[in-house]
């Protein structure tokens, strides 16, 4: 990844005369970081300007992210403890308002209070913006607005948006841009053209509203609901558990949000000619499939025994879906068995695809990871998917986000259940809940104290912008490997 570096010449003699630039050199400076002028003497000089400024030049683009996340976090805390986004009038806690503005940007859906009971309209309008920026990507976002005001973007503006929704290739990311828009857009409002009838009847003109958050809130894999006004806080979906025109509709924008865009781009442009197919567009299609129907299976025979037939079905299959990661729930998870909520725990950490809404490790690191140790079960020396190499860049990406979400997991529920005193499955469901994005609770979360809260807040962050996003931006300083360490056999396993 090029950066644009800082450089500046000294030039003697020159006066505040010399210089008499018009609107268009500012321009071709500003574009360009270059401008020549003419000075009395007919000598042409050149400057070299800074096409950042120079807190901005110091920073990599991973580091942008990192800050464009925190930024949007701040300002939705500070406007969620205003007085007017409370329906009580009163001013938020600053542990309340900024833990649901890290929830709401980074797709979580953990909360303090109830969205539904607590929050006021305005309160509730600045929750959804929050889900909606940081569901499609605060940088994409962002530049997506300087787009439409007729702004072309800068190389450092694609390089952004490359790794914002992990992109191949700089070339294209303007469309690329404007595809995820239209994408969203439709998705969004045929969701919430699919529940409006539904909550029209129950809530009457206040559906619209219900029917547009549940909608965003779905596609963009948050799991924040308004139901606690209607079937009691902290409930979810439950009260709609048997109802298909809520629970269809929820359960395909999950899986629509958490697909991901280029992964979109392929089913529009190629259609059923798989073949076609990127191949992490064929891994994310096979491994959701099998992330979705494997688990269904296994909840409709280990879990809701004693429900009618339909009820069960559509209990099983939403429950295999939502852990992926959008944290709503149609049935009561404190009374589902301890291999079901391990079940759930192994995919909340999962996740979603790449380059999409959803978080966690990512299916294709599943994918990537089992793979590599197939390859090494049949003795060869390459990982191999749909007929393609994986570059080992790839495969060692994979193992170390595995073994980072494990180790962030375990010891972040350790040190909840040691400080709260409260069970290590508890608090390991809600570590993998936070890191994973997916929102989803046993009930511990409203009554955590404040060190637990920062800790969940932080695996929240971490999990949506990712770990190697993370890690590249604290290494983004060091110098890369010149020479190589001599080789020596070591035994494992």
């Amino acid at each position: 990844m090029k950066l644009y570096k800082r450089q500046s010449q000294l030039l003697s003699g020159l006066t505040t005369g010399d210089l008499s630039f018009r609107a268009e050199p500012i321009r071709a400076m500003l574009s360009s970081g270059v401008v020549e002028y003419m000075n009395g003497t007919g000598k042409i000089f050149k400057i070299q300007m800074i096409k950042w400024n120079t807190f901005k030049n110091k920073l990599s683009p991973f580091q942008i992210i990192l800050l464009a996340f925190s930024g949007v976090i701040i300002l939705g805390g500070i406007l969620l403890m205003l007085p007017v986004s409370a329906k009580s009038g009163d001013i938020t806690s600053p542990e309340c308002a900024f833990f649901t503005a890290t929830s709401a940007v980074c797709v979580t859906g953990l909360i303090i209070r109830d969205t539904a009971s607590y929050w006021s309209p305005f309160g509730q309008a600045v929750i959804l913006l929050l889900i909606q920026a940081g569901g499609l990507g605060v940088i994409t976002v962002a530049l997506f607005i300087e787009t439409l005001r007729g702004k072309k973007l800068s190389l450092l503006e694609r390089d952004l948006v490359e790794d914002s929704i992990s992109a191949f290739q700089i070339g294209g990311i303007a469309e690329m841009m404007r595809f995820i828009f239209r994408v969203a857009l439709i998705i969004e409002a045929g969701g919430a053209l699919l529940m409006m009838p539904v909550f029209c009847t129950d809530f009457g003109l206040s559906g619209i509203w219900m029917a547009v958050f549940h909608s965003i809130s779905a596609f963009c894999n948050a799991g924040f609901d308004l139901m606690g006004t209607h079937s009691g806080e902290f409930s979810s979906l439950t009260a709609y558990n048997n109802n298909a025109l809520i629970v269809l509709p929820i359960s395909f924008l999950i899986i629509f949000g958490g697909l991901g865009f280029l992964t979109w781009e392929d089913i529009v442009t190629r259609k059923r000619n798989l073949k076609r197919y990127r191949m992490q567009s064929k891994v994310i299609l096979a491994t959701t499939a099998v992330l979705i129907v494997i688990p269904a299976v296994l909840y409709f025979f280990a879990e809701f025994t004693g429900t009618p037939l339909m009820e069960r079905v559509s209990l099983s299959l939403f429950q295999s879906v939502t852990p992926r990661t959008a944290g709503f729930n149609t049935a009561d998870l404190t009374k589902m068995s301890g291999a079901g909520i391990g079940l759930m725990i192994v995919l909340m950490l999962i996740g979603g695809s790449p380059g999409s809404t959803a978080g966690g490790m990512k299916n294709t690191t599943l994918a990537v990871f089992a793979a590599n140790a197939l390859s090494v079960f049949r003795k060869k020396k390459e990982t191999q998917m749909f007929g393609k190499r994986v570059e080992n860049s790839t495969v060692l990406s994979a193992s170390a986000l595995v073994l980072l979400y494990l180790f962030l997991t375990l010891s972040a529920a350790m040190l909840i259940s040691r400080v709260e005193g409260l069970p290590m499955k508890q608090c390991l469901f809600e570590t993998a809940s936070a890191v994973g994005t997916v929102g989803l609770t046993l009930g511990i979360t409203p009554s955590l104290g404040l060190f637990s809260h920062i800790i969940l807040m932080l695996l929240m962050f971490f999990g949506r912008v990712g770990g190697l996003t993370l890690m590249y931006a604290a290494i983004s300083g060091n110098k890369p490997e010149v020479s190589r360490c001599p080789v020596e056999k070591i035994n494992v396993g």
